[in-house]
């Protein structure tokens, strides 16, 4: 390809996007100028899909909003100031929501790469507010994001608890999710994705690079398969803890996982029932829940205690190193050894991670930062400080951590700087704020969580 020149490049065009039902496979093109085009493929297993009337309907215009969100990651390569749609127009609402999604998905590669977003990011609204979408007559099973992690499997159970049926379902070829979705024993649906081959070669030759919202490409990629399979429901498990980002000295907020928040999900949802079907639901199961209450709820259950990971350096873009779950070194492997500890044994804890992660004075930096003690929130999904102070503070004062290194640190030094009212666990363990669950689900589930 030529020469790739950010600075250079002034329009970055959604170029064309198509689904063929006979294959399942959805094609998304983008180019930055008259450039060449970049094609990415999603694949959805199944195939061949009967689109026929609103169903047909439906599709294209999941695909569309698919085209739009998954365009975030060319996008980022060069932030040219003009964005141009082909093929197609989008009407306001529809422009302000990519607006949203595109300014605060990239909240922090901006502040990373010392970029100011605001103002820049404008998705040109051409088209009229269309008619409503209808009713398909959704009512097949629950269509569950799978992580790998310890929040989609609470979901996986409670929904399971509460007699919902569902199928699990991941992007990418993970063998470790693979593995925690066998486990469920639950019907199961792999979604194969493949980023345009020329991305790769773009970022060598100098493209601006750093996170994206991956959430919101996951979660059009599910509405768009839910639409193909007849699932009435696209649930994820995104706790209330991912809507407060690091606060971070002279610029204010950066959240590195707003696309899991609470804003986000507002916003999604209610645009997936105006403009794509009136009856497909999407929400995460666990908004109305902290951090800790999640944790709560996996240390019931040891089902999944040799399957899953919630170490951030077993997923990257270019596959995945599971030669050991937990690296003990990253900022969710030291979240989720803290927030378990004051609900788990500690052998059965010690035994998931090989090692006691509290017990290392080598570590303190990293659970400095959980704690917001000298130093920032991590950027990355870890609960809030307040959660990682309360959890420290429950083990001082139990006998079976106390003595380690980094609890004992927490009670000498750190403790007498806090105020004692805001260290206790029972307040972050209750369910509340804001959520989309419906109303029959939530009196099942809500029961189970407080059981």
């Amino acid at each position: 390809m030529t020469t790739f020149d950010r600075d250079a490049i002034q329009t970055f065009r959604f170029v064309r996007c198509g689904l063929d039902p006979a294959t399942g496979v959805a094609e998304l093109a983008y180019a930055f100028g008259d450039g060449p085009e970049l094609v990415e493929t999603v694949t959805f297993p199944g195939a061949p899909f009967a689109l026929e009337g609103a169903r047909a309907e439906a599709a294209t215009r999941a695909l569309r909003l698919l085209h739009l969100v998954a365009g975030v990651s060319y996008y980022k390569a060069a932030v040219p100031p003009v964005i141009r749609i082909d093929g197609y127009a989008i009407d306001a609402a529809t422009a302000a929501l990519m607006d949203q999604v595109y300014l605060n998905g990239l909240g922090e590669f901006a502040y990373r790469n010392g970029l100011d977003l605001r103002g820049r990011i404008r998705f040109p609204a051409e088209a009229a507010a269309p008619a409503p979408a209808p009713a398909l007559g959704l009512d097949g099973p629950a269509l569950v994001a799978i992580g790998g992690g310890k929040d989609s499997l609470v979901t996986i159970e409670a929904l399971r608890a509460a007699g919902v049926a569902q199928t699990v379902a991941w992007i990418g070829g993970s063998q470790l999710i693979r593995a925690c979705a066998e486990r469920t024993g639950l019907p199961m649906l792999n979604i194969g994705r493949a980023l345009a081959p020329a991305l790769f070669e773009i970022n060598r030759q100098g493209a601006y690079n750093g996170h994206i919202p991956v959430t919101a490409i996951n979660s059009a990629i599910l509405v768009l398969a839910a639409v193909l399979t007849g699932h009435g429901q696209v649930v994820f498990s995104n706790e209330r803890s991912a809507s407060y980002g690091s606060l971070i000295p002279g610029t204010g907020e950066v959240n590195h996982q707003w696309s899991k928040g609470w804003a986000f999900e507002q916003a999604f949802g209610t645009h997936v029932e105006r403009t794509v079907a009136a009856d497909l639901h999407y929400y995460s199961l666990l908004r109305p829940l902290s951090e800790l209450a999640v944790a709560r709820q996996f240390a019931r259950n040891d089902r999944y205690d040799a399957y899953f990971s919630s170490c951030n350096r077993n997923f990257h873009i270019l596959g995945e190193k599971p030669a050991q779950r937990w690296c003990g070194l990253c900022p969710k492997c030291h979240f989720v050894f803290l927030a378990l500890a004051p609900f788990m044994p500690k052998p059965r804890l010690v035994a998931i991670f090989g090692r006691n992660l509290l017990d290392d004075p080598g570590l303190a930096p990293g659970f400095d930062a959980l704690l917001e003690y000298q130093d920032h929130k991590p950027f990355e999904c870890v609960g809030e400080g307040r959660e990682s102070r309360a959890a420290m503070a429950l083990l001082a004062g139990r006998a079976e951590w106390r003595e380690d290194a980094l609890v004992r640190r927490f009670a000498h030094e750190i403790r007498p700087q806090l105020d004692p009212a805001e260290l206790e666990v029972a307040p972050l363990l209750a369910a509340s704020g804001e959520h989309r669950v419906p109303a029959p689900v939530w009196e099942r589930v809500g029961a189970y969580f407080a059981a």
